[in-house]
C-alpha cells in the first residue's frame, strides 16, 4: 500500500470537506439572529435642509449614519476618519446606505476642506453634508434619543443609525456578558462615539451588519421579526 498516496488523499478530503461542514453547521444560524432593537420612532427627515446633490438628500427609504459637525467642521477631523474608514468604506456597497452629516448654514467653504481631508480621491458619493438652519439642526436632533445634546457649536461627537423607516436603531441592553452575569441594571446604546475606535469597529459595525441582513430577508420574505421597540420595554417595565 501507497501510504504517502492516501495521506496525500487522506488531508486533501480534510482540506475539503471542513470547510464545507463549518458552513452547514453556519446555515441554520443566519436565520436565527436578533433584530437590532428599535430605540426610538418618528425620526425627523431632512426636507428643510439644502445640499450639493442634485436630488433632495432624505433619511426616508435609505439606511443612514447621521451625524453633527457644527460650526467647525475640521475640528471632526478625527471623528470623520474614523467614521470613513471604519464603517463607510465598509458598506459604501451596500443599496440605499448613506452618511449624512448635518451642518449649519455657512460651513459649506469649511465642509469643501473636510471632504478634502477624508476623500483621499475615493468615492465619497454616498456621503452627504446637508445645511439648514439652527432651529431646523436642534429639530431633528431633537426628535433622537440620545443621552448627550449637542454642543453649543451644534456638534457632538455621536452619530446615529437610522433605518429606511425612520426609526432610530440601537440596543436597548448593551451590557456585557460580565455585567449580565452580575445583574447589573440594563442600559441602551442609541448612539455611537466616533472617537472610541472599538466602539465604532466593534459595536458599530455589527449593529449595520445586522439591519443589511433584516432588510435582505425582508425583500427576500424570511424575515421574522423579534425586535423590541423602546415603547415595548417601557411598557413592560410599567407594568412591573
Amino acid at each position: 500500500m501507497d501510504y504517502k498516496k492516501v495521506s496525500r488523499y487522506v488531508v486533501l478530503g480534510i482540506l475539503f470537506f471542513l470547510p464545507v461542514t463549518f458552513l452547514l453547521f453556519l446555515y441554520p444560524a443566519t436565520h436565527n439572529y436578533t433584530p437590532l432593537d428599535i430605540v426610538n420612532e418618528s425620526v425627523k427627515d431632512l426636507n428643510s435642509f439644502a445640499s450639493e446633490s442634485e436630488n433632495p438628500i432624505l433619511l426616508e427609504n435609505h439606511i443612514t449614519v447621521l451625524g453633527f459637525f457644527g460650526k467647525n467642521p475640521m475640528d471632526k477631523a478625527v471623528a470623520a476618519l474614523n467614521l470613513k474608514e471604519l464603517v463607510y468604506d465598509k458598506f459604501k456597497g451596500f443599496k440605499k446606505f448613506q452618511v449624512v452629516i448635518v451642518m449649519p448654514e455657512g460651513t459649506q467653504e469649511a465642509v469643501k476642506e473636510l471632504k478634502q481631508e477624508i476623500s483621499s480621491y475615493q468615492d465619497i458619493r454616498f456621503w452627504h453634508f446637508v445645511f439648514g438652519k439652527p432651529t431646523a439642526i436642534k429639530s431633528v436632533f431633537n426628535s433622537l434619543d440620545s443621552k448627550v445634546g449637542l454642543r453649543p457649536d451644534l456638534s457632538t461627537d455621536r452619530v446615529y443609525v437610522i433605518d429606511k423607516d425612520l426609526n432610530q436603531r440601537g440596543r436597548l441592553d448593551d451590557r456585557t456578558d460580565s455585567e449580565l452575569e452580575k445583574k447589573k441594571q440594563a442600559y441602551r446604546l442609541s448612539s455611537y462615539d466616533c472617537i472610541e475606535v472599538a466602539e465604532i469597529k466593534n459595536k458599530m459595525s455589527d449593529d449595520l451588519r445586522i439591519v443589511f441582513t433584516e432588510y435582505r430577508q425582508k425583500r427576500k420574505g424570511e424575515f421574522n421579526s423579534d425586535t423590541r421597540r423602546a415603547s415595548d420595554l417601557k411598557n413592560s417595565d410599567e407594568e412591573k
